[in-house]
């Protein structure tokens, strides 16, 4: 097969001249990582838990991590089996590590992970430092307040280094961001590969976009130049454009949401970028 050209954009400075990446993947029915779902999922129960009472020993201040052996299925990712699960969690006096550990596996771990996942080999490591009662600023001084990696993917993709709070949608890191996500995610859920990763690079002045780039990591049922010519045909990369076919400026508390839980996958009708867009191509010749 004849080689192919491509533009990709990198960047010694992120200072106004952005780079944003969108990525989608079929291991799970929210074409997100599943190792970035399941950190997610946890995170929410333990709020839940601690508010509604299960675990009223529960503080505000926690981490989870969910480590997943997987199977590279010709550049598609499919899990496998739960290696390690990590939780670190802020809680009262009163309460013992044992307690701590029985009660994350009954009412946090066990309603969040499949059970087909788990098995007498996987790795629990709760609370594993000891005791922690002491948590928030109070405890622990240097935060970076903008988790960027825990907002998008998990670590799957790319970054471009721009984090998204405390910008409106007309800062590309946001905006550009959710568009990718959402021509990411209309890739997979249109057919046309397994797994996907769309980046985008902008200019400062310059409305449309340096480059666009996909690729399908050898998973596009058409060669990835097609499917980049699909997203070009179908979405307008252009900032403005973004803001007004995504509906972005719209009021409300939106945008409070993203705060927690991350700004991909969720099942919410104010997140538009995760709105599929059908891609149409020739399956007959794919």
């Amino acid at each position: 097969m004849a080689a192919e050209t491509f533009l990709f954009t990198s960047e010694s400075v992120n200072e106004g001249h952005p780079i944003m990446f969108g990525y989608a993947t079929d291991e799970t029915p929210e074409l997100m990582p599943l190792t970035h779902m399941l950190a997610t999922k946890l995170g929410a129960r333990l709020t839940e838990v601690r508010k509604n009472g299960t675990c009223a020993w529960l503080r505000p201040d926690g981490k989870t991590q969910v480590t997943i052996e997987y199977l590279n299925e010709g550049g598609a990712m499919v899990p496998v089996r739960v290696h390690t699960v990590l939780i670190s969690t802020q809680h009262d006096e009163t309460v013992t590590n044992d307690e701590i550990a029985a009660d994350l596996k009954e009412h946090v771990i066990k309603p969040v992970i499949p059970g087909k996942y788990l098995d007498e080999n996987t790795i629990f490591h709760l609370n594993p430092s000891g005791r922690f009662v002491i948590g928030g600023p109070h405890g622990d001084a240097g935060l970076t307040g903008r988790k960027i990696i825990i907002d998008t993917y998990g670590g799957w993709g790319a970054h471009g280094g721009g984090a998204f709070s405390g910008k409106d949608p007309t800062k590309v890191d946001r905006s550009g961001a959710y568009i990718a996500r959402q021509a990411a995610k209309s890739i997979i859920a249109s057919g046309l590969a397994r797994r996907c990763i769309v980046q985008i690079s902008y200019a400062i002045g310059v409305p449309e976009p340096l480059s666009v780039f996909v690729d399908s990591y050898g998973t596009g049922k058409i060669p990835d130049r097609e499917i980049l010519k699909l997203v070009k045909e179908n979405f307008d990369f252009r900032p403005g454009m973004i803001s007004i076919n995504l509906d972005l400026k719209k009021g409300g508390n939106r945008f409070i949401k993203t705060a927690a839980y991350g700004h991909f996958g969720r099942d919410d009708a104010d997140f538009t970028w995760e709105v599929v867009k059908p891609l149409k191509f020739d399956k007959a010749s794919a």
